[in-house]
């Protein structure tokens, strides 16, 4: 049986291909133009089918009655949680403001109090040295005791304990009980050391000497 192998071509797609993709020709190092049509022939199918773009906003939608009405009412509640946000946002403020400010003046009072709880000492004196006739009109002493006490009046300073009056232990501190027939209820009898006020604060209390009925 003859071999008919020596007659058989060789198919074109057992050979080897090669293909020089070197953009720069080795022998004469010149830059090579690509071959159009190889590149076409070797570009590689991607596969990918066209996609139709569909229009991104849609077909119109209509809406309803129902769903305007809908949406309608979701703006209002929407609106009123708002407004009720704001008014509720301003309320806070306004009660801040109004903590601050009350905090300040305490601060404020408490300090004027501090300072004029250390100078009670020094109008004691006063009152004593007025008392023993050594505050003379016009002298140098007495005009510095009046500017004193105008000074702490302007501040709301008020003397505290009068003879006569209703004893207060808010405000007044016994240091002698009289029994008397006289008094129908514990009055001021005398007084021992004056009390203070600052405003509705108690800078320091009278200390007096107090009647008390049998």
């Amino acid at each position: 049986m003859a071999d008919n192998s020596k007659d058989k071509k060789p198919k074109d797609d057992d050979t080897p291909k090669i293909h020089d993709k070197r953009k720069i020709d080795p022998e004469t190092g010149e830059p090579r133009v690509e071959d159009s049509t190889e590149a076409a022939v070797d570009e590689e199918p991607t596969g990918v089918e066209d996609i139709q773009i569909l229009d991104a906003e849609g077909p119109d939608e209509e809406f309803s009655e129902e769903d305007l009405e809908l949406l309608a009412a979701a703006e209002r509640d929407l609106v009123a949680e708002y407004r009720e946000r704001a008014a509720r946002a301003e309320a806070e403020l306004k009660n801040f403001r109004t903590r601050v400010e009350r905090d300040r003046q305490a601060n404020r009072e408490a300090v004027i109090a501090e300072v004029i709880r250390s100078l009670l000492p020094v109008i004691d004196d006063l009152d004593r040295a007025e008392a023993h006739g050594d505050l003379v009109e016009g002298a140098a002493l007495t005009l510095v005791a009046q500017k004193l006490r105008a000074g702490f009046e302007k501040y709301g300073l008020a003397k505290v304990g009068e003879k006569g009056e209703r004893f207060d232990p808010n405000r007044h501190e016994a240091i002698v009980r009289i029994p008397s027939s006289d008094v129908e209820f514990d009055t001021v009898a005398d007084v021992i050391e004056t009390g203070y006020l600052l405003g509705e604060r108690l800078i320091r209390a009278a200390k007096v000497a107090v009647s008390s009925p049998e």
